[in-house]
């Protein structure tokens, strides 16, 4: 019994080397292990900066939500007309010349009708030869066989339709009905109206993160504020080429780990804002008896660009400052452990019976 005794010192002196589970280096303002973070388009480590929970902090955030529209694509100027290009399928009809006029007129297949716009974006058409028509509007296209048909035959009058639209699509893909491609046409193709072709989003679309992709870049669009706010910024017009993507609700999940009530994933309801004291109170709260309370943390990825945030719950009023505190889709709340509590625990795992019940018999025999 004495030689176990003996033995406590020196346990305790080897604790750093012994505890179970995890703890946040807090000594400097960066994080204790490198990370990988998106940097100039490219992919870096780096040790992420642990950002104090203060009110300039959440003033500053909230400021620059308000602003908003900055994620938006700036090239979003509004389709006036319908531009003609590859595989599009024209109906041209001439006036007084039927030998020029496509054979069986509207009782043809929209989709085998016409003369299909070729790769090069050119249509060949009698007495014309090859007319570059891609890039153009219907109007201009009229123009141009006109001036050519002019050449071989007086006061030509003709008139020039899209009978089939190929050559502008978009896809619309995730939580809706009917996912798939959709043709654009005359009518400027919103991405409400991109929803409401899909037969509109399903009982488990994140509506509030809904993700459009062009040219290579990923802007978040907020359908959510569309529908139910009226945010017109929100319905921008699809462009040759984009893919609107409404995601899972599902994924969308706050951690709660470290010394809390009880440990667990949270899910965040759509539309809804979790902050970090509703976090914590769905968590059973903090245990300030095993706990350090004045390190409290979110940790968030976002999109390869990780931040550590620390709330330093030490007085009870920076609650305030949790309640204030905007949780996000992934975000990983983490508790400190205090001091006393890790060594408890390597010792309860290491010796012959619990450490209670070890100094409690140290005690009865005087030591």
């Amino acid at each position: 019994m004495f030689r176990s005794i003996s033995l406590i010192p020196v346990l305790l002196l080897s604790a750093c080397a012994l505890v179970p589970g995890m703890e946040m280096k807090t000594n400097s303002p960066l994080s204790h292990i490198e990370v990988p973070t998106m940097r100039d388009g490219k992919l870096v480590k780096e040790k992420a900066k642990i950002i104090p929970i203060t009110a300039d902090l959440i003033i500053d955030r909230e400021n620059s939500k308000q602003q908003g529209g900055s994620n938006l694509p700036a090239d979003n100027d509004p389709m006036t007309s319908y531009k003609i290009g590859p595989h599009d399928r024209l109906q041209i009809t001439v006036w007084e010349h039927p030998e020029l006029n496509d054979p069986g007129g509207e009782k043809i297949n929209p989709d085998l009708a016409g003369k299909m716009v070729q790769d090069d974006g050119t249509l060949y058409y009698p007495y014309v030869g090859n007319v570059p028509v891609g890039g153009k509007t219907v109007d201009e296209v009229r123009e141009l066989l006109t001036a050519g048909l002019s050449k071989y035959f007086k006061k030509v009058k003709l008139d020039v339709r899209v009978l089939s639209f190929q050559s502008h699509r978009a896809a619309v893909v995730g939580q809706v009905e009917h996912p798939g491609i959709q043709s654009m046409n005359e009518t400027p193709l919103t991405i409400a109206e991109a929803i409401s072709r899909a037969g509109g989003v399903t009982k488990e679309a994140d509506t509030t993160n809904v993700t459009l992709s062009r040219d290579g870049k990923l802007y978040k669009i907020d359908v959510m504020k569309l529908y139910e706010k009226g945010g017109a910024d929100q319905n921008l017009l699809l462009k040759d080429g984009d893919v609107l993507n409404i995601p899972d609700r599902r994924d969308n999940k706050v951690f709660v780990m470290g010394e809390v009530g009880r440990q667990q994933a949270l899910q965040i309801a759509n539309g809804q804002r979790m902050t970090l004291s509703q976090a914590l109170a769905e968590a059973y709260g903090v245990d300030f008896n095993t706990s350090r309370p004045g390190e409290i943390y979110v940790i968030r990825v976002g999109e390869m660009k990780p931040e550590i945030f620390q709330l330093d719950a030490e007085s009870p009023d920076a609650l305030i400052l949790a309640d204030q505190f905007s949780l996000q889709a992934h975000d990983t709340v983490f508790v400190g452990t205090a001091g006393i509590t890790q060594w408890s625990r390597v010792l309860n795992q290491i010796l012959p019976g619990s450490f209670t019940s070890v100094m409690s018999r140290a005690a009865f025999m005087g030591m």
